[in-house]
C-alpha cells in the first residue's frame, strides 16, 4: 500500500465532508495500525488534530506510549502541538507530504494567537513577550507532586 497516497485520500475525504485538510497514517511493519483525519471541526476540540488522534489510537492499540517501531505519515509539516506529540511518542520516522509555505496560499488558520507563518518564533521569545498572556503563580506545595512521583518511581 502507498501510505502517502492513503494519507492524501484520508485528508481529501475529510475536506469533502466539511473537515480540515489534514490527515495522519501510522504504520508498523508495513501495516496501518491507526489513521485519522483532522477532527477539530467535527469534535469541536482544538486538540483533535490528525496526528494527536492517530497517536492516541495507535498507543491505545499497542498499549504503549512509545511508537519507536512505527512510521508516521502526515499531510503537512506539523504544528507545534503535533510536533511535540511526535517527539513524545518517538516514531522511527515521520514523513510529511506538504510544507507550510506550499499550502499557505490555500489554508489559513483562524486562531487568536496562532498564525502558521509566525508561530514558531513565539517559542524563542521570553514568556512575557509572547502573544499568549501567561503568568506564573508559584506555590511551594506544587513541587511536592514531583517529589512524590520521584519517590514512587525510584528516581
Amino acid at each position: 500500500m502507498n501510505f502517502v497516497k492513503r494519507t492524501i485520500e484520508l485528508a481529501l475525504k475529510n475536506v469533502e465532508e466539511g473537515g480540515r485538510p489534514f490527515a495522519t497514517v501510522i504504520v508498523r511493519d508495513g501495516e496501518i495500525i491507526a489513521e485519522s483525519p483532522n477532527l477539530v471541526a467535527q469534535m469541536h476540540d482544538p486538540t483533535a488534530h490528525a496526528e494527536i488522534v492517530a497517536i492516541r489510537e495507535a498507543c491505545k492499540k499497542l498499549q504503549t506510549e512509545h511508537l519507536t517501531d512505527c512510521e508516521i505519515y502526515i499531510l503537512a509539516s506539523p504544528c507545534p502541538m503535533c510536533l511535540g506529540a511526535l517527539y513524545y511518542c518517538s516514531p522511527k520516522k515521520v514523513t510529511y507530504i506538504t510544507a507550510r509555505e506550499d499550502y499557505a496560499p490555500y489554508y489559513k488558520d483562524d486562531r487568536k494567537y496562532f498564525e502558521l507563518e509566525t508561530f514558531y518564533d513565539e517559542y524563542s521569545k521570553p514568556i512575557e513577550e509572547r502573544r499568549l498572556p501567561m503568568v506564573q503563580q508559584k506555590d511551594e506545595d506544587g513541587i511536592r507532586v514531583y517529589k512524590r512521583w520521584a519517590e514512587l518511581n525510584n528516581q
